[in-house]
């Protein structure tokens, strides 16, 4: 399978264009490259950062969406899950569009759509048509996602590339961890008096700014072999995923009627019809979504299974503390980010060294600290849940602290290790799975914690039961992770 996550040139190889293999399967001899554009890196970090941010600084404008327009939980929750769920459906079949049709082609569009989805959001008058603009947002970030990637690795070589690619995460860190104290100051501000539209307008210059620079700093590139799309795949995936968390977020607010059963087992049917349908796609030799070689690795099923436990509880607990803070503690909207920056210190301490970590722990124990370091955060955090009616809010900070800490030591070394066992001509389509696993799992861990955090009626009840929840997730995490074999 050819995705925009395909492995990166050698140092040396041309940019623009990749070569394809010779009459024995080997590579060209490399050619010179030319250096990058000079804005190249601003313009695709900035399409970044807006993707990572609107993943999170919804979580503090959600007690405002409410009030202003009188949205549901079933509503809220899929502000949240219809955006993750977009770009999941989405991402592995944009990476082979930008193989198709070209990555810069394919990018400018996801960031013209972007910034067109973000007014739509922040104009919305009702909470159904944010939910939408949501969703086209999620769309375009899927397709500008794998073109990221692929221009970074055709445009960048050697020492350059990793620089490139180490903003790249940085980038991605910043706009996830303090997402929440942008929205806060946001809404503290009220610019224009817009309040929480602002967290979505705000996105308009920055995206036409960034769209303006497109053809002028980013060099076109894309695959030789110009991949087919598998209508068939794509079609199959994208229904069962949503025929999956539509009844897991509409259901418990309905009592679970006969309707959200049957779109369940709805799921259940296609996601095998899709495998069955991926399985023959790869031994006809065919251009399937998703290549079936990937899963005779027993550690990249492992990897995956660990992945997905992970970012079960990501996005989750960011919405559920937001929730917390807000509804539970009466904090505004600024207040909620500020106790959000203990998260953030904490992972910025240990996302910035774990290459460092791992080089002397390995990857297993370095996953294995981190996930237990999380589990303890989340237990102290449900402790001064269960004594919210006594204690300031400020007790939540050490575990906030100790959380994101095991955070920045799990994310880099959970997806090494996913990959780790995966031959190099499937390092692409591994990466493209592995991706989509983190995006379904956001998805549907806020659809399934949500049933825990508004199933408990009172606040501090719901937030303890809610991040003891996620505790339990990160011990799952722990355990498989002494699955994987160990490498040396």
């Amino acid at each position: 399978m050819s995705t925009a996550l395909d492995t990166p040139p050698p140092t040396g190889a041309a940019a623009p264009t990749e070569q394809a293999p010779g009459p024995t399967g080997q590579s060209p001899a490399p050619t010179e490259q030319a250096p990058a554009p000079r804005g190249l890196l601003p313009v695709v970090l900035t399409a970044t950062f807006m993707t990572a941010l609107d993943t999170f600084v919804v979580n503090v404008a959600v007690p405002s969406v409410q009030a202003d327009l009188g949205a549901g939980p079933a509503v809220v929750q899929w502000v949240m899950a219809g955006f993750g769920l977009a770009i999941a459906v989405g991402l592995v079949t944009a990476g082979r569009l930008g193989d198709r049709y070209g990555r810069r082609r394919v990018f400018a569009l996801g960031l013209a759509l972007f910034t067109l989805a973000s007014a739509a959001c922040g104009l919305a008058p009702t909470a159904t048509a944010l939910v939408g603009g949501r969703v086209a947002q999620g769309l375009a970030a899927a397709l500008m996602g794998p073109q990221v990637l692929a221009i970074l690795r055709t445009a960048f070589s050697g020492p350059a590339q990793a620089r490139a690619f180490a903003r790249y995460g940085l980038t991605m860190g910043i706009g996830a961890v303090f997402g929440q104290l942008i929205g806060g100051l946001l809404i503290r501000a009220d610019l224009l008096g817009l309040g929480w539209r602002s967290c979505f307008l705000i996105n308009l210059p920055i995206g036409l700014a960034a769209l303006a620079a497109v053809r002028r700093c980013l060099p076109e590139s894309r695959s030789p072999q110009r991949p087919g799309l598998d209508p068939v795949g794509v079609l199959l995936v994208s229904v069962a995923l949503t025929a999956l968390v539509l009844p897991l977020i509409q259901g418990p607010g309905l009592h679970w009627p006969l309707w959200t059963v049957l779109c369940l087992a709805t799921a259940a049917v296609l996601l095998a019809v899709f495998a069955v349908h991926q399985h023959r796609a790869t031994t006809a030799q065919g251009t399937p979504l998703v290549d079936t070689r990937l899963f005779r690795s027993g550690a990249f099923r492992t990897g995956l299974l660990a992945q997905l436990a992970f970012w079960l509880g990501q996005a989750s607990f960011f919405l559920v503390l937001a929730l917390h803070l807000q509804l539970g503690r009466g904090l505004d909207a600024l207040g909620s980010g500020l106790v959000f920056t203990a998260i953030g210190l904490g992972y910025l301490l240990t996302s910035n060294a774990t290459h460092l970590v791992t080089a002397r722990l390995g990857e297993r124990r370095t996953i294995t600290a981190g996930g237990l370091l999380m589990a303890v955060g989340l237990g102290l955090l449900a402790l001064a849940a269960y004594d919210a009616g006594h204690a300031s809010v400020w007790w939540l900070a050490p575990g906030l602290f100790v959380d994101g800490f095991g955070m920045g030591l799990v994310i880099a070394p959970v997806t090494t290790v996913s990959l780790a066992a995966v031959e190099p001509g499937l390092a692409g389509a591994a990466a493209g799975v592995v991706a989509t696993v983190q995006q379904v799992g956001g998805a549907v861990g806020i659809a399934l914690i949500g049933l825990v955090y508004y199933g408990a009626g009172d606040p501090a009840a719901a937030f303890g039961r809610s991040v003891t929840a996620l505790a339990v997730l990160e011990l799952v995490l722990v355990g498989l992770v002494g699955l994987l074999p160990r490498r040396s």
